[in-house]
């Protein structure tokens, strides 16, 4: 009776290992193809964090199940190269497999300096000149250990906000010379790789602001410094705070149409080739919070944005709103951002997405009620 209560604890546990172990692949069955009728859709994924093997496996089934085809993920320097020359990819090499098995287009965010990287006592957005190569080269491994896998790689994240600039005054010609570098270094590895700049954040600080730079004005001056020939497809955040996605696109206004100024400054620089993807974005749903609007109203939003890119922006390649689901709880009204709960519940924007996308529905209020007024017991 001991001798087979020893072998049944001992066949669970080396079931629990291979399961929680990031050296086996979580892959069951053939590998799966997103469907959907709308090429556009993505998502900004937050597993950077995410320890268990089957919660990542999960977060990207679900993604899927949704209809999304894209998804923005972060693979921090300072995970992956803890000191100089050494490289751990482990979580990388499980989540990048595990979207690939699910047919996701993986967009790889850089950037999270690690400590042998800057000053002691600075943040992981703190970079110097000095160290822009090593960064770059950081990149250059990046796409060297993922090419077949990963074809797009985002430089850098929101470098026109001070906190991401290293709590630092925002700099457009640093960037830019990071940017090139660091495209560069890209090239040589992998020529097919397409690279993004900017990744700018929507805001209207005015000149000299010690918190950023308006992100209309910090792209023409990306331009000015050079950067036109360092990027492929420029990033953008798009956030719609409480304005429908066709409000009008004004300089002195945040919403999800101020990306078409930013598409003007690309014309305007004779860029116009270049297409755009929003990496970051949409709406938040938050009861009390003063940028947020009604769930019903984040709904319809979100289905009419996702409708907008893919039907009227030719120019623009994706949108991947602003998250997919945190791997806890933020206790603020960041959780009310995603699309599922910590616990994959899924919330009533997940199901209207994946409605939209299977072509059940259109992205009206009509329809949108329809939908949860037939989902009612």
């Amino acid at each position: 009776m001991r001798s087979r209560l020893f072998s049944g604890i001992l066949l669970l546990w080396m079931m629990q290992y291979l399961i929680s172990s990031t050296h086996i692949p979580l892959l069951w069955g053939p590998p799966r193809r997103v469907e959907s009728v709308n090429p556009k859709i993505g998502v900004h994924t937050r597993l950077t964090d995410e320890v268990e093997p089957w919660k990542i496996a999960r977060t990207l089934e679900m993604v899927r199940e949704m209809g999304a085809s894209w998804i923005v993920e972060y693979f921090p320097w300072g995970y992956y190269e803890p000191s100089p020359g050494h490289f751990s990819w482990d979580h990388a090499d499980m989540v990048v497999d595990m979207a690939r098995h699910e047919g996701l287009t993986v967009v790889a965010r850089l950037g999270f300096v690690p400590q042998w990287a800057r000053p002691e006592g600075s943040t992981p957005s703190y970079l110097d000149a000095a160290h822009f190569d090593d960064f770059a080269h950081y990149a250059a491994e990046f796409v060297r250990h993922y090419r077949g896998k990963v074809g797009y790689v985002i430089v850098w994240n929101e470098p026109n906000l001070s906190l991401e600039w290293g709590y630092r005054p925002v700099d457009p010609v640093a960037y830019t010379d990071l940017l090139c570098r660091t495209y560069r270094a890209i090239k040589e590895v992998a020529p097919e790789v397409q690279v993004l700049g900017g990744a700018l954040a929507p805001t209207l600080a005015p000149p000299g602001s010690e918190w950023g730079m308006n992100d209309v004005a910090y792209l023409q001056a990306m331009y000015d410094a050079g950067a036109a020939s360092c990027f492929d497809i420029l990033a953008v955040h798009a956030y719609g705070w409480t304005f429908p996605p066709d409000a009008p696109p004004a300089a002195d206004a945040i919403n999800f149409s101020r990306t078409v100024l930013l598409r003007e400054v690309m014309v305007r620089n004779r860029d116009a080739q270049k297409k755009v993807m929003i990496t970051e974005g949409g709406w938040n749903d938050h009861p009390r919070w003063t940028k947020a609007v009604r769930p019903m109203q984040r709904v319809v939003y979100t289905l009419q944005a996702y409708e907008m890119v893919w039907k009227s922006w030719d120019w623009a390649v994706a949108f991947c709103p602003w998250a997919f689901r945190y791997p806890r709880a933020a206790h603020s009204y960041q959780d009310y951002f995603t699309f599922v709960t910590v616990d994959f519940v899924p919330k009533p924007i997940y199901v209207a997405v994946q409605a939209y996308a299977r072509g059940e529905i259109r992205p009206t209020w009509e329809d949108v009620a329809r939908l949860f007024l037939e989902e009612r017991p």
